[in-house]
């Protein structure tokens, strides 16, 4: 964001200077007198839905600063005023443009059709084990119209969007191993018994050990090898929970990237043979 020069030591940039400042009622108090014909104070007290000493006293304090006089029966804004009010309103300009280049704004998307929907429909759309999923409905926290038809488990373009989808952040569970004790059968069926437990969501496993017992405990889940902590991290975004398998001596090296990305809750279980 490109810099704007300060003002009358006064404005800083953007919203936030706005905001500490307090000069939201001066700016707009001004941008009246430089915009309308302002011959008395109920004027701008009206269109603003405040008292007349309110309005006055906005005007008392930019006449002491000089941006703003009565003249020939009128207020109007001086020639440091219609600087700072320039300065300002640039200012502004250019903060809105950032802000609004970092926040998107989707005014379309695609998602899975939980049900058959005709063109034109309503729909409401949620998130479901990490997907969009569009259903026929009214009401909604995230809403659209169908663009198309679609039957159920067909992708459907959905226009006019209303509302955010919540997220509910996804849980992050680390089973650890002991390393010494990977070739006891025992530890294939405690490792059975706690993937039990959570039977959805995603699961991963570090290092060959951790996936070859994995495979053995749970056959036929799929299981996450590579990219874990990228894999984990994204799941866990769009409401998954996510179980990673790891021998407890590979347990520091497989947490380095989730300290590295910021504190986050993770629940630890290990796995222990008895005796």
């Amino acid at each position: 964001m490109r810099a704007v020069p300060r003002r009358h030591g006064d404005l800083g940039a953007g919203l936030e200077a706005l905001r500490r400042l307090g000069a939201v009622s001066d700016l707009l108090f001004l941008y009246e007198c430089a915009t309308r014909d302002v011959p008395q104070l109920r004027t701008i007290a009206d269109r603003f839905g405040v008292s007349v000493q309110a309005a006055s006293h906005t005007f008392r304090g930019l006449a002491r600063r000089g941006l703003v006089e009565l003249r020939e029966g009128r207020y109007l804004p001086t020639v440091a005023g219609v600087d700072w009010l320039h300065s300002a309103f640039e200012s502004l300009r250019v903060d809105l443009a950032d802000r609004l280049e970092r926040l998107p704004i989707v005014r379309a998307t695609r998602a899975v059709a939980g049900a058959a929907i005709p063109a034109g429909a309503a729909v409401v759309l949620t998130l479901e084990d990490g997907l969009l999923v569009a259903r026929p409905g009214r009401r909604g926290p995230s809403r659209g119209v169908a663009r198309a038809a679609a039957r159920r488990g067909e992708l459907v373009e959905v226009e006019r969007l209303q509302g955010i989808v919540p997220l509910r952040r996804g849980s992050l569970r680390v089973v650890t191993l002991p390393g010494p004790a990977i070739s006891d059968p025992r530890l294939v069926a405690r490792l059975a018994a706690v993937l039990t437990a959570t039977p959805r969501g995603l699961l991963a496993a570090h290092g060959l050990e951790a996936y070859h017992l994995v495979g053995r405990a749970a056959p036929g889940r799929p299981v996450v090898r590579f990219g874990i902590p990228a894999a984990a991290e994204e799941a866990t975004r769009l409401g998954i929970d996510c179980t990673v398998v790891v021998l407890d001596r590979d347990a520091p090296r497989l947490l380095q990237p989730f300290e590295r990305s910021g504190p986050r809750a993770i629940d630890f279980v290990s796995v222990r043979l008895p005796g």
